[in-house]
C-alpha cells in the first residue's frame, strides 16, 4: 500500500496538477456513444488526459485498468456501469489516486451512493469543483465490492438479463427479467450471524449492502457508504407473491425511508450460511459461494465526490 496524501493535498494536486488518465468502457449502456462526449468534457473542463482508453473488450480491463495506474495519475476517470466501476474499485484500493465516476451504465448504484450527478456534463464538473473523499469497501472472503452482495433470485436475473433489453429499459430490465424466474425459484434459508447474534430466514432474496443504492432505487435513506456498516435486508420471504410486492412497492414509493422501519440487520461484518450453499452475486460478478464472511474495511479507497457529502 503506497504512502497516502492528505485528502486536502490530494483534491489540490488534481485542482492544480490535473494528471488524469481517461478509461471507458464502450460496451456498457452508454459509453459506446459517450465516449468522445466525455473527453471533450473533460479538456473544456481544463484536463488534458496523460492517456485515454476505449476499451471495446471489457475482460481487458483489469489489465487496462493496472496499465493506467502504472502511470501515477492522480485522478483516474472511469466510464462504465457498476460492474466496470467495481473492477477499478480493487485496484485503487488503498492506494494513493482517486477514483473518478463517470455514471454510464444502467442503474449507476455506485454513482448514486456517492451522490453524484447522472448528467455526464455535471458529474465531470465534480473533478475540478468537488473533493477528494475516502469511503468505506466492503469484502467479500477476500474480494473488494462497492455496493452490494446478493443471493437469491437476483443472481440468476444478473446472469439471464439481455444486454439489447438493459439497453432499451434501462433498470426496468432487472425486475422485469426477475418475473420470468420466479415462478420457478425456490426459497433458500439464510442465517446472518453478527456480533455473535444469529438471525434466521426463508427468503427468494438476500442484500448485504455496503453503498445506498441497488436496482438504481435507494435502500433507505439514512444508509451511508462511509459509516462503517453494512446492512442485510431481505426482499418479501419465502413466498413469491411477497418478494414481488415488496420489490414493487420499494420501486414505486422508497417505502423504506429509514433503517428503523425496515426489515434490517446491520453490522460491520456478518456472516453469512444458507441452507443449500449459494452463489454469490458481488458487484455483478459471481464467483463465490456461501459460507462467506462479509465485513466494511473503513476509508478503503479514496473517490471524487460533490463538496457537499459528508466525509467521515
Amino acid at each position: 500500500m503506497s504512502e497516502l496524501r492528505s485528502k486536502a493535498e490530494h483534491t489540490k494536486a488534481i485542482r492544480d496538477l490535473r494528471r488524469v488518465v481517461l478509461v471507458v468502457n464502450t460496451r456498457s449502456r452508454k459509453g459506446r456513444h459517450r465516449y468522445f462526449e466525455a473527453l471533450r468534457l473533460l479538456q473544456a473542463d481544463g484536463f488534458r488526459p496523460m492517456r485515454t482508453y476505449a476499451v471495446m473488450d471489457p475482460s481487458r480491463l483489469p489489465e487496462i485498468i493496472k496499465e493506467a495506474l502504472g502511470l501515477e495519475p492522480d485522478l483516474l476517470v472511469v466510464g462504465g456501469g457498476d460492474g466496470s466501476l467495481s473492477e477499478a474499485v480493487k485496484h485503487v484500493a488503498h492506494r494513493d489516486v482517486a477514483l473518478g465516476v463517470l455514471p454510464l451504465g444502467t442503474t449507476n448504484n455506485f454513482a448514486r451512493s456517492l451522490g453524484l450527478p447522472l448528467d455526464l456534463a455535471l458529474a465531470i464538473k465534480v473533478f475540478s469543483r468537488g473533493k477528494v473523499a475516502d469511503i468505506d469497501l466492503g469484502m467479500a472472503g477476500d474480494r473488494p465490492f462497492a455496493n452490494l452482495a446478493s443471493f437469491g433470485v437476483s443472481v440468476e436475473v444478473a446472469g439471464t438479463v439481455k444486454p439489447w433489453l438493459k439497453r432499451a429499459l434501462g433498470r426496468a430490465a432487472y425486475p422485469l427479467t426477475a418475473l420470468t424466474i420466479l415462478p420457478k425459484h425456490q426459497p433458500f434459508r439464510a442465517f446472518i450471524t453478527v456480533d455473535g447474534r444469529r438471525h434466521e430466514l426463508l427468503t427468494h432474496q438476500l442484500n448485504i449492502a455496503n453503498g445506498r443504492y441497488h436496482g438504481g432505487w435507494q435502500i433507505a435513506r439514512d444508509i451511508s457508504i462511509d459509516n462503517r456498516r453494512l446492512v442485510a435486508y431481505q426482499l418479501g420471504s419465502g413466498k413469491r407473491l411477497r418478494l414481488l410486492a415488496e420489490t414493487l412497492a420499494r420501486a414505486t414509493s422508497g417505502r423504506w425511508r429509514s433503517l428503523a422501519g425496515g426489515p434490517f440487520v446491520t453490522g460491520s461484518e456478518m456472516l453469512l450460511e444458507t441452507e443449500p450453499p449459494m452463489a454469490a452475486d458481488v458487484d455483478g460478478e459471481v464467483h463465490l459461494r456461501t459460507p462467506l464472511t462479509i465485513r466494511s474495511v473503513p476509508n478503503g479507497m479514496r473517490v471524487m465526490v460533490p463538496p457537499g457529502f459528508v466525509d467521515t
